[in-house]
C-alpha cells in the first residue's frame, strides 16, 4: 500500500501543480460526441477552469460487463485534459451501479422502510451492506486506481457521490444481517442491548439475537433507542463503502481522497466522523430558492463544512451558477449572485470553487439544471459571468492555505439531531434544525464569525459557546461544557438541552441535570404552546421593551442562577425564563422559551458583553469575514444589499485583484464583492 496523502499545515500546492485556487466543475463528457470534447477543453481554458470532476456517473460504459472494462474513452478524455494543463479530480462510479448489477443481484436493491423495493433508473447506490455491491465497488475502484494512480493529469480520488441523498437508510435483508452484527459489537450481549434500549416498555425484550430487526414499519411508534441506533449503523455502513474504496485505491496511489457532503441539507450522515475518514473536506451546496435570505444558510453550510474540516481549508465541489433542476420552483439566480455565493464560500475557508456541472445536459433528469457552459451557449449572462469569475479567482492563488479564524463556536451533534427528530416529542414545533439556523442567522447578522463544534470536543479557545439544539448530551459532553463555563468561557444553551443521554433516556436526575453545574438551573416541567400562540418576556431587554416567544416554554428551579428575565404571560407567568450564573471563572446563561433571530437581539448583546465578543456594527446584509496566513490577511467584503456599503479597513490595505491600495475604509457596491489584502506586520 502508499503512503496515504497527509496534508501539511498549509496547503499551497495542496494537490499537484496547483498553487491557485481551484475552479471547474463535474464534466461527463461521456454524455457528448467526441468532437465536442475539444471545443470543452478550449473553452475551460477560455473560462480559468484547472480542475475537473469526471467519471462520477460513468460505471456502465467503463465495465458495460460483470468484469468486461473499457478504460480507452476514458484514457483519451484524462490526455485532452493533461494537454491543456487541466488537473482531474478522478471519481470512483459506485453512486450510479450499472443495470447489469441489479439483474446479476436483485437482492443488492435498497429496501424502503414499508418494505417497497426500489428499482433502476434512478440515482443513488444499491444497498450498502450487500457484499456483491461492495465486492464490485472495490474492484471498480481498484481497476481505476491501477490505471490512473500515477497519472499526471490526475491530483485527487473522489469516492462516490454525495452519500445518504438520496439513500440514507436501508431496510434490505442485508441490512437486517449488518444490523445485529453493529450491535452485538456495540452492546456485547443481548442483556447489554435489552438495557439500552429500554425494551421492558411495552414487552419488547429480547431473548434471541434473530428476534432483532431493523425499525421497519410499526404499527405504533417504534422504539426510540433503536431507531437512533438504526441512524448511527445507517451512518456507519455508508461509511464502511467509503473507507473500503478509500483503501483499495491507496494500494495504488498516494493522492488524497475525498468525497463530497452536503452539509447541513443531508442528515443521514455524521459529518464529524466523515471528517476524520478522508483527506481533504469536501461539499456540495444549492441555494434554496424559497429562501429569499438563502446567502445565510450558505454561508452556514460553509462554516460547517470549514468545522469538519478542522479549520484547514475545504473544497467546494458544487454548487450551481443559476437554477437547479429538482426543487418546486427553480428560480434562477440573480446578475452578481454566482460571484457573490463564489466569494462566501472562498472567505469561509474553500480553497475550491467548483460547480455542477461544466455543459448543461441535453437529456436526463438535470437538463434544466444551470451549467458554466449553458444551453445558451457562450453568448449568454451565466457565460460570461464564469469566465469574469474566473479571471478573478485567477489572481488570488496566494489566499491558498489560509485559514478562517472564529471566536465563537455553535454546538453541532448529528446523533442529538436524530434523536430530536423522532416520533413523540412534547412539540412538533420545536425543531433542531430551525434553532440551530436561527441563532445562526443571529450571529451572522451581527458579523460574528462562527465555528461549528461537538459538544465533547476541546473548546477551550472560543470565548463563548452556543448550545442551541442539545437534546441528546451525555454525561461526558456535559461535564466538557462545565469545565469550558469553569475555565472561563461564556456558554449560552437553549431550550430543551440535556433532556437525555445516548440512548435517549432520560437522565438521572431530572431533564437537564448534567448541565446543572454549568447553569445553575433545573428544569422541572416542559410547558409547550399551543399551535400560533406566543408568550412575552419582561426584564431581558435593557430598553425595558418584551421580548416575544413562541412554541416553548419551561418551568424552572434556581440552584445559583440569576434571575435575568422572566414570563410576562404564558403557562409560566411571573417565573424565570433567562438565567446567568457565575460558575468558576465563567458564566453559564440559559434560554428556556424559543426566539426569532429578531427577538434574540437583547439576549445576544448581554452574552457578547460576558464573552468579550465584538460585532461588526456594519449593516445586516453586509457580509465580511477573514482569512489569515502567516504573511497576510484577507477581508472578504459581500454586499446583498441594493446600496453601497463602507466597511473599515486597516491603512495600507490593497485591492487583491485591482491591487488598488485602501486607507481607512473601503467602498463595496450594491451587489459587489471586494477581496482585500493587508500583509501582517503593518499598522493595524
Amino acid at each position: 500500500m502508499k503512503t496515504p496523502f497527509v496534508p501539511g499545515p498549509r496547503y499551497s500546492g495542496w494537490l499537484p501543480g496547483l498553487d491557485a485556487v481551484c475552479y471547474g466543475g463535474d464534466y461527463n463528457p461521456e454524455q457528448w460526441p467526441e468532437e465536442v470534447w475539444e471545443q470543452d477543453v478550449a473553452l475551460m481554458a477560455q473560462a480559468g477552469v484547472n480542475l475537473v470532476s469526471i467519471g462520477i456517473f460513468s460505471w456502465a460504459l467503463l465495465e458495460p460487463r460483470d468484469g468486461e472494462f473499457d478504460f480507452a474513452w476514458l484514457d483519451r478524455v484524462i490526455d485532452l485534459l493533461h494537454g491543456a494543463g487541466i488537473r482531474v479530480d478522478l471519481g470512483t462510479p459506485t453512486a450510479s451501479p450499472p443495470a447489469w448489477f441489479f439483474r446479476q443481484y436483485p437482492d443488492a436493491r435498497v429496501v424502503a422502510k414499508d418494505g417497497t423495493v426500489l428499482g433502476f433508473g434512478s440515482r443513488g447506490m444499491a444497498a450498502p451492506s450487500s457484499a456483491a455491491y461492495r465486492k464490485h465497488a472495490v474492484r471498480i475502484a481498484t481497476r481505476l486506481a491501477e490505471r490512473y494512480g500515477d497519472h499526471p493529469a490526475v491530483v485527487l480520488w473522489h469516492v462516490h457521490n454525495e452519500y445518504g441523498a438520496p439513500v440514507g437508510e436501508d431496510f434490505s435483508v442485508h441490512a437486517q444481517t449488518a444490523f445485529r452484527d453493529w450491535l452485538r459489537a456495540r452492546y456485547g450481549t443481548l442483556d447489554g442491548l435489552n438495557a439500552a434500549w429500554g425494551t421492558r416498555f411495552w414487552g419488547q425484550v429480547y431473548g434471541d439475537w434473530q428476534e432483532v430487526g431493523v425499525p421497519s414499519a410499526t404499527p405504533s411508534v417504534a422504539n426510540p433507542a433503536q431507531r437512533l441506533d438504526f441512524a448511527r449503523f445507517s451512518d456507519a455502513m455508508l461509511r464502511e463503502c467509503f473507507v473500503a474504496e478509500r483503501d483499495a485505491i491507496r494500494a495504488h496511489s498516494a493522492l488524497p481522497v475525498t468525497t463530497n457532503f452536503m452539509a447541513v441539507a443531508c442528515p443521514a450522515t455524521d459529518l464529524f466522523a466523515w471528517g476524520r475518514e478522508v483527506d481533504i473536506v469536501s461539499n456540495d451546496h444549492y441555494l434554496w430558492a424559497a429562501d429569499e435570505r438563502n446567502y445565510v444558510t450558505l454561508a452556514q453550510a460553509a462554516d460547517l463544512t470549514r468545522s469538519v474540516a478542522g479549520g484547514k481549508p475545504w473544497m467546494l465541489l458544487e454548487h450551481s451558477t443559476s437554477g437547479v433542476n429538482w426543487q418546486p420552483r427553480n428560480v434562477a439566480k440573480k446578475a452578481g449572485e454566482e460571484r457573490r455565493n463564489a466569494f462566501s464560500h472562498l472567505g469561509r475557508g474553500a480553497d475550491a470553487i467548483m460547480f455542477f456541472q461544466w455543459r448543461a445536459s441535453r437529456s436526463g433528469a438535470e437538463k434544466f439544471h444551470s451549467a458554466m457552459l449553458p444551453h445558451a451557449g457562450t453568448d449568454s449572462r451565466i457565460w460570461r459571468e464564469v469566465v469574469a469569475l474566473g479571471a478573478e479567482l485567477g489572481q488570488l492563488g496566494d489566499i491558498v492555505g489560509s485559514r478562517t479564524r472564529a471566536d465563537v463556536a455553535l454546538l453541532w451533534d448529528q446523533e442529538s439531531l436524530w434523536a430530536q427528530g423522532l416520533e413523540w416529542r412534547p412539540s412538533e414545533d420545536l425543531q433542531a434544525g430551525e434553532r440551530i439556523q436561527t441563532f445562526y442567522d443571529r450571529l451572522w447578522r451581527d458579523g460574528v464569525s462562527v465555528d461549528f463544534a461537538h459538544p465533547a470536543a476541546d473548546l477551550s479557545r472560543y470565548r463563548l459557546v452556543v448550545a442551541p439544539a442539545s437534546y441528546l448530551l451525555t454525561a461526558e459532553a456535559a461535564a466538557n461544557l462545565t469545565r469550558y463555563v469553569e475555565g472561563g468561557g461564556t456558554l449560552l444553551v437553549s431550550c430543551f438541552a440535556a433532556a437525555v443521554d445516548e440512548n435517549d433516556r432520560v437522565h438521572e436526575g431530572g431533564f437537564m441535570a448534567p448541565l446543572r453545574d454549568a447553569l445553575g438551573v433545573q428544569v422541572e416541567e416542559y410547558l409547550p404552546l399551543r399551535e400560533n400562540e406566543s408568550l412575552t418576556l419582561t426584564g431581558l431587554a435593557e430598553s425595558g421593551a418584551t421580548v416575544t416567544g413562541t412554541v416553548w416554554a419551561e418551568a424552572l428551579t434556581l440552584s445559583g442562577a440569576d434571575v435575568v428575565g422572566r414570563y410576562g404571560s404564558g403557562p409560566a407567568e411571573g417565573e424565570a425564563a433567562v438565567t446567568r450564573h457565575a460558575r468558576g471563572a465563567g458564566v453559564g446563561w440559559y434560554l428556556s422559551t424559543v426566539l426569532d433571530a429578531d427577538e434574540l437581539a437583547p439576549l445576544m448583546s448581554r452574552v457578547y458583553a460576558d464573552a468579550g465578543v465584538v460585532t461588526s456594527g456594519l449593516p445586516e446584509d453586509v457580509e465580511v469575514v477573514r482569512r489569515a496566513d502567516v504573511d497576510a490577511e484577507w477581508t472578504v467584503a459581500i454586499n446583498h444589499t441594493d446600496t453601497p456599503a463602507r466597511v473599515p479597513v486597516a491603512p495600507g490595505t490593497v485591492d487583491a485583484v485591482t491591487r488598488e491600495v485602501t486607507d481607512g475604509e473601503a467602498q463595496v457596491p450594491a451587489g459587489g464583492v471586494r477581496v482585500l489584502r493587508r500583509a501582517l506586520g503593518e499598522p493595524a
